[in-house]
Parts: structure tokens; sequence; C-alpha cells
């Protein structure tokens, strides 16, 4: 599945994919993505942080290291202060699913 925005609007920040908001940040000169709002979309799960904690604990367990692709970057939360989120850039997104 390719998660390419459709639409993207640079001033907040913000990608939209198929209705729903995907927070992003530019960092190191390529854009990177929300791994919880990118969870929350591919899952449809109602916990999307608990997913993505739950997935990583996975991950850790079988030898994988999700730290590889993810950094933690300050985003909007959705109480608007910047708090450090899970990211990932589209190379690392398209590894990780």
């Amino acid at each position: 599945m390719r998660t390419t925005p459709q639409r993207i609007d640079s001033a907040n920040h913000i990608a939209v994919f198929q209705e729903f908001s995907i927070r992003r940040v530019w960092h190191n000169e390529a854009w990177w993505f929300s791994v919880v709002d990118v969870c929350a979309i591919l899952t449809a799960s109602p916990d999307a942080g608990a997913y993505w904690r739950k997935l990583k604990q996975r991950l850790k367990a079988e030898g994988g290291q999700p730290v590889t692709f993810c950094h933690g970057l300050k985003l909007l939360a959705p109480d608007g202060k910047q708090r450090e989120t899970d990211c990932a850039n589209t190379e690392g997104l398209s590894h990780s699913y």
C-alpha cells in the first residue's frame, strides 16, 4: 500500500491521505511523518499509540530495531504543545510495514 499524500497543507505541516491527517516535519532534507498517525490509517486501530507501542515491543523481541528507521522529533500534539513523537521518512515507513 502506498502512502503518498494526496494533498499537502505546508503551512500547518500536515499531510492529508484519504481524508486522514498525518503530522510531519521537515528534517535532514526530507519529510518525516508521525508513525502513530500512519498506524492509525493503516490499521484503523481505535488507539494507534498503543498499537505502535506494542508493535515496537514485538519488533524488539524479534530482534528488529524500529530505532533504525524512527527518530523522536517534535510535532504539534492535540493539546497544542510540541511533543517528541516517533517519526519516519518515506523509506523508513516502507520498510516497517
